[in-house]
């Protein structure tokens, strides 16, 4: 099994980094609650395109995100793969991806969940149960992050992005455990983890709301 390159998300970081500083102006907060080292999960609210590349821009360590294979095409394909980032088959099982993505927590790595499973309000009102069932067999720490001003005004030039300079915020929240320690997996163990998890992510985008002021 190849696993998702570490050097290659470290390369799409520095990427990130110069596309997201050069077109907006991203105010990063908390970024030092992310654990420095072993394995993470960075659980995103998901209401903009450029939530990943922002968050895998700003975050202290490269990030290996779970994208839909929709994403892969063309060019992008390669891409994706080659700055380590992970393909996934939401209408099935996908046993590579989740493979893979155990892999990335395995070597102590981050990995980037888009808990609402598609693009909508952003406010992780409806969560799928992939983010608890990696953070209960890993056993790695869950970091809520906050995209807060992606999505609340089109830009004149490109339609489909925010405005050129604009701000947007990124805001980390302090890290938690999914599980209840006992380390079980059962489907009534991942659903109760699955209600701790939103429980906290809705409370760390009220907190991020409040003291970004958005």
């Amino acid at each position: 099994m190849n696993l998702p390159s570490e050097k290659g998300a470290e390369v799409g970081r520095r990427i990130g980094v110069g596309l997201m500083y050069g077109l907006w102006k991203p105010r990063v907060l908390g970024a030092w609650k992310v654990p420095t080292h072993g394995p993470v999960i960075l659980a995103v609210n998901h209401s903009h395109n450029i939530d990943g590349p922002m968050v895998m821009g700003v975050a202290p360590r490269p990030t290996h995100f779970l994208i839909k294979k929709e994403a892969f095409i063309g060019p992008l394909d390669p891409f994706l793969l080659g700055i380590g980032q992970v393909k996934v088959d939401r209408d099935t099982t996908d046993r590579t991806a989740i493979t893979q993505a155990l892999g990335v927590l395995e070597n102590g790595g981050v990995l980037g969940i888009f808990p609402e499973g598609t693009r909508g309000e952003g406010d992780f009102a409806a969560l799928r149960a992939g983010l608890a069932y990696f953070a209960v067999r890993s056993g790695a720490p869950i970091v809520p992050v906050a995209v807060l001003g992606s999505s609340e005004r089109r830009g004149r030039l490109i339609k489909g992005l925010p405005p050129l300079r604009s701000r947007v915020d990124v805001v980390f929240g302090e890290p938690f455990e999914a599980g209840d320690g006992s380390g079980r997996r059962t489907r009534k163990a991942l659903d109760e983890a699955t209600g701790r998890i939103q429980k906290q992510l809705a409370a760390h985008l009220e907190n991020a709301r409040r003291s970004t002021g958005r």
